[in-house]
């Protein structure tokens, strides 16, 4: 049952590594009136899921967690450096480096692996960025996580980020978000399962819609947060 407990820890919403603070573009999407009841914000989340996660953070979790059961830190760094280039947004780039960070942080603490020691010493030396997807794949599998379930808990976790923003900004009912939650279960299951079987030539999709928006987040007029 231990995975169990590491699961829970790792994908808890509130883990203290900062993910509140940032709205990985939403904000700006709030403030076009593109995303402005519970129906436009459960379609935010669930294309988030199905045409960006996917084949973004969920796909480098997928590659990590690989790389790390195989103890091949350079594959890990090389992974790294491409999740790295893939975020042209600078807000999202360093939101994600800096709750990668706060994740080693965490665990370092109380779990010692001597992969994620010389991955975090090659972050240290800027050979790598300390992608929190990265971090994230590389500590489930050290924590005996089964993939399936490790990519199920980085959705989950992801989804459950962006639904409390979305109750803050649009705004909406706690209950409407939780509803979104519910109805959102069975996409982060298909999703995690499709992350499984991704062709690899379709890692790092373009989604330059999403990415503009997050750009145009560091100059909004008002902003509650840092992406």
């Amino acid at each position: 049952m231990k995975f169990l407990a590491s699961l829970l820890h790792i994908s808890d919403p509130t883990l203290p590594i900062g993910g509140y603070t940032h709205s990985n573009g939403l904000e700006t999407f709030v403030q076009k009136r593109i995303v402005h009841n519970r129906e436009t914000a459960q379609e935010f989340v669930e294309n988030m899921l199905k045409y960006n996660l996917k084949y973004n953070d969920g796909a480098f979790v997928k590659l990590a967690y690989e790389a790390t059961e195989s103890k091949d830190l350079k594959t890990i760094l090389n992974l790294d450096q491409e999740c790295n280039a893939l975020k042209c947004p600078k807000e999202i780039r360093q939101a994600s480096q800096k709750l990668g960070l706060r994740l080693i942080k965490i665990f370092k603490r109380h779990e010692n692996f001597e992969l994620m020691e010389a991955y975090e010493k090659a972050v240290q030396n800027r050979e790598a960025s300390s992608h929190y997807s990265i971090v994230f794949g590389m500590y489930a599998s050290l924590l005996g996580i089964p993939l399936q379930e490790a990519l199920f808990g980085f959705y989950y976790t992801s989804s459950a980020g962006i639904i409390t923003n979305a109750v803050k900004l649009v705004p909406l009912g706690q209950l409407d978000g939780q509803d979104i939650l519910f109805k959102l279960y069975s996409i982060m299951e298909k999703t995690a399962q499709e992350t499984i079987e991704l062709d690899r030539d379709l890692v790092g999709l373009c989604n330059t819609s999403f990415d503009i928006r997050c750009m145009r987040h560091e100059r909004l007029y008002s902003r509650l947060y840092m992406s």
